[in-house]
């Protein structure tokens, strides 16, 4: 379909704090950057940014504590066909880089790909002969893969932070602002479908219907207040 994808950040009281529009077939996790550094130019003091599973990358965990931001990552859930080894079950050796397989067997380190994966294979002579060999791989070669981002201690701190009462907490926020936000913008404001073809006009008409939001939140707030 010709569509386009609306990447927005509030705060968590519900303002929207920016916008990035792309392509529909651009996934979010390659419009998280943009965004980021759209809200984190405008407001400096950000300590935190909440995103759900969508980006859950070592490159955005890495970028949030690169600009001392802390990410809060939900859970995701592993991706694993039904009856074969979840990753988590393959060990990392940090010592001697290398992953060691449920059966106790080595991965070792082969190359490194050019979107930043280190592969990591296992023996073939000793796996055609294994009796798990079918929960492990389905490779003509009786050969198991194993891949890990180089950035990937970023992302196990993020999963360490969500943990942390600071990070439940704000997660919990999550569901009652941006989503509360993307409810309002698509019922109440006819944004389920564009009216104009092309980003910059896209941008400029979810930007005026997110500000019309904010002003409204704002009376909302004055009103009470008075």
């Amino acid at each position: 379909m010709f569509c386009y994808n609306l990447n927005t950040a509030c705060d968590r009281y519900g303002f929207v704090l920016g916008v990035h529009v792309s392509s529909g077939n651009v996934h979010d996790s390659k419009n998280f950057v943009p965004i980021f550094d759209q809200v984190k130019e405008k407001f400096p003091q950000m300590k935190a940014a909440v995103a759900d599973a969508g980006y859950v990358t070592p490159h955005i965990a890495k970028h949030c504590f690169d600009n001392n931001v802390i990410p809060v990552l939900p859970y995701k859930r592993p991706m694993t066909k039904d009856g074969f080894f979840r990753k988590h079950e393959y060990v990392y050796d940090e010592h001697f880089d290398e992953y060691i397989c449920p059966k106790e067997e080595l991965l070792t380190y082969s190359r490194t790909d050019r979107d930043g994966y280190r592969l990591y294979h296992s023996n073939p002579s000793v796996c055609k002969n294994c009796d798990a060999l079918s929960q492990c791989t389905q490779g003509k070669e009786n050969k198991k893969t194993i891949t890990r981002h180089i950035w990937t201690e970023y992302l196990e701190e993020a999963n360490h932070l969500r943990h942390t009462p600071y990070n439940k907490k704000l997660y919990s926020l999550r569901s009652q602002t941006i989503e509360r936000v993307f409810a309002d913008f698509k019922e109440k404001h006819g944004m389920r479908y564009t009216h104009y073809r092309g980003k910059d006009k896209v941008r400029d008409e979810a930007m005026l219907a997110f500000a019309c939001m904010n002003m409204k939140k704002l009376a909302t707030w004055l009103s009470k207040a008075a």
